[in-house]
């Protein structure tokens, strides 16, 4: 063999070697994210269907209602995030997400009916009720079909209708390898990004890379957390799937009668802010806070996000 021929087996090798480590560590990483999301959740048989949902801690109930790539885990991880414990937080898996199927009427109203449809079986008469971007759609239905249900309530960078300027994703490139990741219920795609590119997946999350590159350690764990709870993601394509294509239109907001706040950040890559201020406008009394920066995930500002709804729900009764 000569030289060069040798090299090239080398070569070869390395790379075999290279590839059958990565989905090695690729095959162990993702049963292991299957098994965590086999635990610590529920399913009850409503009428409406089939419902996951985990129901952890202890004190005033909060229905905790996630975003686009979710399910009941990341629902749990918000809650926490938003209020630092002291909640009994129910977090239910919306339609199309984790071991909830997708019903025949998969509208944001139909979650809303399960939403309250839940919150009867486990006996809660009212509950704060957090909505995170997709998930403030169901939230506000909640709120408009089954007021009693909701003691009050608080929307994140809500992907809300607007009339002026709709909730939107740029198509970068980086966003479409990352649509195509989504598109195929690529948990290898997706993994191998988290691993060698994980700016790819931050800006599909709503946020400027360069931001998260400056931010403190503490906060960088945070938006990668993030990243990291939607694996696996063919788990979950069902219900992203849903809220790709949402059908938006106007509510009559004019009729929530609950204490609401709703928070935003001005340079949130979905564009979340023309909607946050259009439902802020219309439901009566409504608190709005923006941030300049923070992007989706509100990079940044966690404990002030954090402060503000203990704030919110102190003097909207709620809390103590």
């Amino acid at each position: 063999m000569s030289r060069i021929g040798g090299l090239l087996l080398v070569m070869l090798i390395a790379i075999a070697t290279t590839i059958g480590v990565a989905l090695l560590l690729y095959r162990n990483e993702l049963g292991r994210l299957r098994h965590a999301v086999s635990q610590g959740s529920l399913v009850a048989n409503l009428d409406i269907g089939p419902i996951e949902y985990a129901d952890s801690g202890a004190g005033i109930p909060l229905l905790s209602i996630h975003g686009a790539g979710g399910g009941f885990d990341l629902g749990l991880i918000l809650a926490a995030d938003l209020t630092g414990g002291g909640f009994r937080v129910i977090a239910p898996s919306r339609f199309g997400y984790l071991r909830t199927p997708v019903p025949q009427n998969a509208s944001p109203a139909a979650q809303a009916d399960a939403h309250a449809a839940l919150l009867s079986r486990l006996n809660v008469p009212k509950a704060v009720v957090v909505g995170v971007s997709a998930g403030a759609r169901s939230a506000v239905e909640l709120a408009l079909r089954h007021p009693d249900k909701v003691a009050a309530l608080v929307l994140i960078v809500p992907a809300l209708y607007s009339p002026t300027s709709p909730v939107s994703i740029n198509v970068s490139l980086g966003n479409r390898f990352a649509f195509w990741a989504v598109n195929v219920g690529g948990d290898f795609a997706w993994w191998a990004a988290e691993t060698v590119a994980p700016s790819i997946l931050i800006r599909f999350l709503g946020v400027r890379p360069a931001l998260v590159a400056v931010a403190p350690e503490a906060e960088r764990e945070r938006v990668m957390s993030f990243v990291r709870s939607i694996e696996p993601l063919s788990l979950r394509f069902p219900g992203i799937e849903i809220d790709s294509v949402p059908q938006l239109h106007e509510l009559p907001l004019k009729e929530i009668t609950a204490p609401t706040m709703i928070i935003s950040a001005r340079d949130d890559l979905f564009n979340t802010l023309p909607a946050a201020e259009f439902a802020a406008d219309r439901i009566p009394g409504a608190k709005l806070v923006v941030y300049d920066t923070g992007g989706h995930l509100l990079v940044g500002h966690a404990q002030q996000v954090r402060n503000a709804v203990r704030v919110f729900l102190e003097g909207a009764g709620v809390i103590p």
